[in-house]
């Protein structure tokens, strides 16, 4: 696993604990019937949204508690994918029919692509569910992750697996919107570069989520 560096304050507003805190906070986070997704920065996508059969799909949102402040686990996807090749991307994937849960959906997930171990997970709510025009409505389960593990990257899906601090990722100015030409139409979305690594897309749009609703 690489290790980012940060040169972060690690403020303590930003810890898992606070996080917990803050989750336990907004009990009504999930139920919310507001659905975040590419199309707030693109209202001219909600109906090719809606037109197509959303498949539902879980993602797990692991924030690691360090004594130096909390960290985030991102991926980047392996090149030869179908999809989303090469994106820095949460673990996590369908949820299949033998899964209990979206919970269950994404501890599942991060244990084939990171080798996460499920002792480790502590999932402490979700966010609202997320809608990609890409024919999927996640749901981003938060979880708090204890150290001490070890993690591995499936090379069939992940070609590495990294930590950010979780400052840098809930500071606003870190936060950036970018557009290009998709389907003959402009699409904004949000980018947070964060050293080498280029985070945008859904991801982006999930960690603004968190924001929004935790932070702001």
């Amino acid at each position: 696993m690489t290790a980012m560096p940060g040169n972060m304050s690690h403020h303590p507003r930003f810890t898992a604990a606070d996080l917990r805190t803050r989750m336990e906070g907004r009990g009504w986070i999930a139920e919310e019937t507001r659905e975040y997704g590419d199309h707030l920065l693109n209202p001219d996508l909600v109906q090719l949204m809606e037109r197509a059969e959303a498949r539902e799909a879980a993602v797990l949102v692991p924030v690691v508690e360090h004594a130096d402040g909390a960290t985030v686990i991102l991926t980047k996807r392996a090149d030869h994918l179908r999809k989303h090749s090469g994106q820095i991307a949460f673990p996590g994937g369908s949820v299949d029919p033998e899964d209990a849960s979206p919970e269950a959906a994404a501890i599942r997930e991060s244990t084939e692509e990171i080798a996460l171990d499920p002792g480790h997970v502590e999932p402490i709510g979700q966010l609202p569910r997320y809608l990609t025009t890409s024919g999927f409505r996640i749901t981003p389960v938060v979880a708090i992750v204890r150290p001490g593990f070890r993690l591995l990257a499936n090379p069939a899906e992940v070609e590495d697996v990294f930590e950010v601090p979780l400052e840098f990722l809930m500071t606003e100015a870190n936060h950036s919107q970018e557009s290009r030409i998709w389907q003959g139409t402009e699409r904004r979305y949000y980018v947070m570069p964060f050293g080498e690594r280029f985070i945008w897309g859904v991801t982006a749009g999930i960690i603004r989520t968190l924001y929004e609703r935790l932070y702001a």
